[in-house]
């Protein structure tokens, strides 16, 4: 990693890379400083120091334009999760979501230019939880759209028969982690839902008050989506994940509270909370007592 001096580098990707990355990740790791210099060029930028901690796979930083313009540079190691997320951030086309200026992939890498939000303080360090739910909830009812003839999304299924699979392999590794009973009720829910929704829109996935930035253009965008296609009660849960008192405590009440601000049923919007808890319960058990809370009777 000698060749990374030259180019400070946000604590979280170090970490991750090189606690959890793959060979690929590692290598692009140490290419990174070119990389970013090239993209300096070809886009004439001006960079500041990267934002910190940071992600885990991505290096991102404040950059300034040759008309003066402020913006972002996203410099992202290439992944499946955010394969599609210059796509959704030109569906999206600034209403609710940050602007993107730019966007080139090749090889390993992904990159960005992107407005810079101002002040840019996350909506999570600024607003109590049950504000925090109100501006969720308004964001996603905007961007809850048809996509254009010609975007290309992966479908919602495609990610939840996919992340079905990796849960049966963790519980095969580690039999008796789960209740079998709600273990196959949960897992089969989250394969079977997708295919039931009455509505099927551009989705975020990943849409919580980290991902919320304050801005002037607009009060609150939102960044860093990971676009799919299908229900749009999937889109409340990784909100509702990170109110982790709530959750513990009322799942179901705060199931139909983000249902009433969304928009949708609640009764789906629980047997969604349910599904998901089920399939994250093994990573994190404090979830499996909140998934046997919400189990349908």
């Amino acid at each position: 990693m000698g060749g990374m001096v030259a180019l400070p580098v946000p604590t979280n990707l170090v970490e991750s890379t090189m606690s959890d990355g793959s060979a690929g990740q590692r290598d692009w790791f140490t290419q990174l400083p070119g990389i970013v210099r090239e993209l300096a060029e070809r886009w004439s930028l001006r960079l500041g120091e990267p934002y910190q901690p940071g992600g885990q796979c991505a290096w991102v930083a404040p950059v300034r334009d040759d008309a003066g313009r402020e913006l972002v540079l996203k410099v992202g190691w290439r992944h499946d999760e955010a394969a599609h997320e210059a796509d959704g951030l030109r569906a999206w086309s600034g209403h609710g979501a940050v602007l993107l200026h730019e966007s080139r992939t090749w090889a390993s890498t992904s990159a960005l230019l992107l407005e810079r939000c101002r002040p840019g303080t996350t909506l999570a360090t600024v607003l109590a939880e049950p504000k925090q739910d109100v501006v969720v909830a308004g964001l996603l009812r905007r961007l809850w759209i048809t996509p254009l003839d010609g975007c290309t999304f992966r479908p919602l299924q495609a990610m939840c028969d996919a992340w079905a699979l990796e849960f049966e392999a963790k519980l095969t590794a580690f039999p008796g982690a789960l209740d079998s009973g709600l273990a196959r009720a949960g897992i089969d829910l989250f394969r079977h839902l997708p295919s039931t929704a009455g509505q099927r829109v551009l989705l975020c996935t990943d849409l919580h008050a980290e991902n919320v930035l304050a801005a002037e253009r607009e009060p609150w965008l939102m960044i860093d989506p990971k676009p799919y296609v299908g229900d749009p009660a999937y889109d409340g849960l990784q909100h509702m994940l990170n109110c982790e008192d709530r959750l513990a405590t009322d799942p179901l009440g705060l199931a139909r509270r983000m249902a009433d601000l969304l928009g949708l049923e609640g009764e789906r919007v629980a047997q969604w909370l349910f599904a998901r808890c089920v399939q994250e319960s093994i990573g994190d058990p404090s979830l499996r007592t909140v998934a046997a809370a919400l189990a349908p009777a």
